[in-house]
């Protein structure tokens, strides 16, 4: 199937209330994985390569492996940059073959972070590339604090960035092991409000499923970035491979057990956002 850009997925689901997992890839045992969840229930996946895979696997390695993979899928693929913080990341992934690039200039004030999406946006058009950005900013579990999307800003970006998809901060939180985030509903509500485009939100793993699932049916919001959650469904399942027979040394048959457990992890998050 040919590569999808964010837009080719994002549109429909918002049209029909469900919602896109957005997985950020470390590696391409849990990149394949990712893919083979999303063919074995029909449905569209996003592989995001945020700044951790960035420093441990170059861009000019990972555009080839998601495009790979992407093209010879059954389902719509989007090859996505997840926070690029500057515009050099961007154009660079944009060069090198990714659909959709998120440029995060969410600690920048809203008139530069919309000019530098502008300056973006020029360079993305011409190639069918789709651009995500934030309005306000989302923090870290024992991190950075979290600043809540101010509706007006949310307006402004979405009206003169040339974003396709809008990231905001509503209670939810990067990195969180727990699903302990307390949506609020009404900031969500009144940022649809006065906005056009799919909302995004970041920091899904620590959303509870059900909580995902209203939001996947009831507002804006159709795509949810999915991390932590993946990632210990890895380490747990590599951990018990490792105790259960210390004569394993082989990297393919370890990794292959952990492929499993991602891809079991990553099918229940996307049949939770599709409400089947």
């Amino acid at each position: 199937m040919p590569i999808a850009n964010l837009k080719d997925v994002l549109v429909p689901a918002m049209n029909n209330e469900t919602a896109v997992a957005g997985f950020v890839v470390l590696g391409w045992e849990d990149a394949r994985a990712f893919v083979e969840a999303a063919e074995e229930i029909g449905r569209p996946v996003i592989l995001q390569a945020g700044p951790g895979c960035r420093a441990h696997t170059p861009l000019e390695v990972l555009a080839p492996m998601f495009r790979v993979l992407a093209e010879t899928a059954s389902v719509p693929v989007v090859a996505h940059l997840d926070h690029g913080y500057e515009v050099e990341d961007c154009l660079k992934a944009i060069d090198l073959g990714f659909t959709s690039v998120m440029f995060d200039g969410s600690k920048l004030p809203l008139e530069e972070n919309i000019r530098l999406m502008q300056s973006i946006a020029a360079n993305a058009r011409p190639h069918g590339v789709s651009l995500e950005g934030e309005v306000g900013f989302v923090g870290y579990a024992e991190g950075a604090v979290s600043s809540g999307t101010k509706p007006e800003e949310a307006a402004q970006f979405a009206k003169e960035s040339n974003a396709d998809a809008l990231a905001i901060s509503v209670g939810n939180v990067h990195l969180q092991q727990e699903k302990a985030a307390v949506i609020d509903f009404e900031l969500v509500r009144a940022i649809e409000n006065v906005t056009n485009i799919p909302l995004v939100l970041h920091g899904g793993s620590g959303i509870p499923a059900k909580v995902r699932q209203k939001l996947a049916k009831e507002t804006k919001i159709c795509k949810f970035n999915i991390g932590t959650e993946v990632r210990m469904a890895f380490g747990q399942s590599l951990r018990k491979a490792l105790n259960e027979d210390a004569q394993i040394f082989d990297r393919i048959q370890l990794l292959k057990q952990a492929e499993d457990s991602v891809k079991q992890a990553a099918k229940k998050v996307m049949k939770d956002l599709s409400l089947t």
